[in-house]
C-alpha cells in the first residue's frame, strides 16, 4: 500500500496530543508518531503518557514535508525512478498539446532511460526547457470528433 500524504493542518494549535491521539487525529499509525519523537518532534516532559504540544507537531510536519520537496530547476523533471530532477536523454523531449489548457512534455532520463513526465502549459516551454529543442505534437482526434462512425459500429436503428 502506498504511503499517504499526512495533512498537517488537521492538527489544533492550542492542544496537548497524545501519541494515540495524534495517530489518529492524522489518520497514521501510532508508531509513525514514535518514529517522529525519535526523529526529533519535541514531546511536553519525560513522563507517561507522552504529549505532544499541538503547534509543535503541526510545525514538525510542515518543515518534513518542506525538507522533502525536490524542485525541477529550467531544463529538468524530476524522475519518479531516481528521485531526483534530470535532464532529458539526448536534449529530446516532446510536447503533446491535450487541449488549449496544459499539455504533456514527456523526455526520457538520461541516468535510468525511464520514461520523464512534466504538465506545461505552451507558453512557459521556452522558461521550463531553455536551449533544449522541443518538439510540438498536437493529440490526435478524439472518437467523439469524428466525422463518420467506425466502421464497426451499427448506425442503423432496428
Amino acid at each position: 500500500m502506498p504511503a499517504r500524504r499526512i495533512n498537517p493542518r488537521l492538527i489544533k494549535i492550542h492542544r496537548a496530543y497524545s501519541v494515540e491521539e495524534a495517530a489518529r487525529a492524522l489518520g497514521a499509525h501510532k508508531n509513525s508518531v514514535r518514529g517522529w519523537i525519535k526523529d526529533g518532534l519535541p514531546v511536553v516532559d519525560g513522563g507517561r503518557p507522552v504529549l505532544i504540544l499541538g503547534h509543535e507537531l503541526r510545525a514538525y510536519l510542515e518543515r518534513k514535508r518542506k525538507t522533502a520537496k525536490r524542485p525541477c530547476p529550467p531544463g529538468t523533471i524530476y524522475c519518479f525512478k531516481c528521485r531526483d530532477p534530470r535532464r532529458p536523454a539526448l536534449g529530446m523531449v516532446e510536447y503533446v498539446a491535450s487541449d488549449p489548457a496544459p499539455g504533456n512534455l514527456t523526455a526520457l532520463c538520461e541516468a535510468c532511460d525511464t520514461m520523464l513526465f512534466r504538465r506545461a502549459r505552451r507558453s512557459d516551454i521556452a522558461t521550463i526547457m531553455p536551449g533544449i529543442d522541443v518538439q510540438i505534437r498536437e493529440a490526435g482526434a478524439r472518437l467523439l470528433e469524428r466525422s463518420s462512425p467506425p466502421p464497426n459500429c451499427d448506425s442503423r436503428k432496428d
